[in-house]
């Protein structure tokens, strides 16, 4: 369990890592544009393309980190209303169904992924296969199922304080 636990820290260190990279390199890409255009007053045709190119990632991963984070459908308004035994089992189902959730993008990703087989045309020298964005599905399935080794601590995190006087 420790072994998956640290594979977990790293994953998630490496999808934020990736994430702000992908933030980074689309702020890039607009700039050029931005700065292209202001020069010339002609714009780039390939910067809006290319630049959009990784939203899928930042999207997809994003579910990951905000999950390892404990930010999940956890609705702890809802669940301070409810007795503790009915709290578990809930903490559990959602934890059930993220699991659910991570093999199919796994499973059916996966699939996505091997049958995409055309290239973005980006422009006439940029072109990207679609694989680069059907990738973000399974890869972001296969991070959830290694986080959810680290599911059980986020069940076992002590209740929110409401604040109720």
């Amino acid at each position: 369990m420790a072994f998956l636990r640290r594979l977990s820290d790293a994953l998630n260190h490496a999808a934020i890592a990736f994430c702000v990279a992908c933030v980074i390199a689309m702020l890039t890409i607009s700039f050029i544009g931005f700065f292209y255009m202001m020069g010339t007053g002609e714009a780039l045709s390939w910067t809006y393309s290319l630049a959009r190119l990784f939203v899928p990632w930042i999207g997809m991963l994003s579910i990951t980190i905000a999950f390892k984070g404990g930010e999940h459908v956890n609705m702890n308004l809802l669940l301070g209303l409810v007795p503790a035994a009915l709290t578990r089992a809930m903490q559990w189902a959602s934890v059930g169904l993220i699991g659910l959730f991570a093999l199919l993008l796994l499973w059916f990703g996966w699939d996505f992924f091997l049958g995409s087989n055309q290239y973005y045309m980006v422009s006439d020298q940029i072109r990207i296969h679609g694989r680069w964005v059907a990738a973000c599905i399974p890869v972001s399935g296969a991070v959830l199922l290694v986080h959810l080794a680290d599911g059980v601590r986020l069940i076992e995190a002590p209740p929110v304080d409401l604040g109720e006087d």
